[in-house]
């Protein structure tokens, strides 16, 4: 989700305006996605690289963040929404820490859709965490080096128990995925759109799921194979 800043900037407006505007833009993508039946939304809102901006906007962005875990959740309860944060959520304090905590709690037996909300999130340890974790198991004699395959590993990481995501769809017009589920992505579909995110909504969702649709995914297949009728 980028772009708040730079959106916020044409206005001539702080970039906290921006972050603002993200908020409810989120708001959109969540509701659609569960009226057009997504099972699974994972959303980047936070990285482990973000904590290296100044230090106001940092600090006004756990604001916010604070302020959408204790008005939001409520209204994502309701309408079935379950809501899980993935990261390394011990960089936060513990009032914000707390209500993640409660937020999942709360929504936990939600079946609408799953919204996976990254905080302090990045590609790279996600990788690392899981690896630590093969390896002190390894240590303690529950698992040999033997063992550990795609599967085993994938069941290690963040999204562990969610299936690999189909659609990647980055605002902003950067064409990069900056370090975002990258083990999870490697048969993704990729959509760039210069869209800034506080503009994105409803069609610009929809243009990039009808783009998502017109392509072939082979998963290293041939066009031929993927014409060929299954075997009984």
């Amino acid at each position: 989700m980028d772009g708040n800043g730079r959106w916020a900037k044409a206005r001539n407006r702080p970039r906290s305006f921006g972050h603002q505007a993200g908020l409810n833009a989120l708001r959109v993508t969540i509701e659609h996605c569960a009226r057009l039946g997504v099972e699974t939304l994972t959303v980047f809102a936070f990285s482990s690289e973000n904590w290296n901006r100044p230090a106001s906007e940092v600090s006004r962005l756990m604001e916010l963040f604070l302020k959408a875990l204790s008005k939001e959740v409520a209204e994502l309860h309701r309408n079935g929404i379950c809501i899980r944060f993935i990261g390394d959520i011990s960089a936060f304090n513990a009032a914000i820490r707390e209500k993640m905590t409660e937020a999942e709690a709360l929504t936990r037996d939600n079946q609408q859709m799953v919204t996976n909300v990254a905080v302090n999130y990045g590609g790279r340890w996600d990788i690392i965490q899981a690896a630590r974790q093969l390896a002190e198991l390894a240590i303690d004699g529950g698992l040999q080096p033997g063992d550990i395959d795609e599967d085993r590993f994938a069941s290690a990481l963040a999204l562990a128990d969610s299936t690999d995501p189909d659609l990647f769809i980055r605002t902003g017009g950067e064409i990069r995925i900056s370090n975002f589920l990258l083990w999870q992505s490697a048969y993704t579909e990729f959509y760039f759109t210069p869209v800034l995110w506080p503009d994105f909504d409803v069609e610009t969702l929809n243009q990039a799921i009808v783009d998502y649709q017109g392509r072939e995914r082979r998963f290293g297949k041939t066009s031929t194979q993927l014409q060929e009728p299954a075997h009984a």
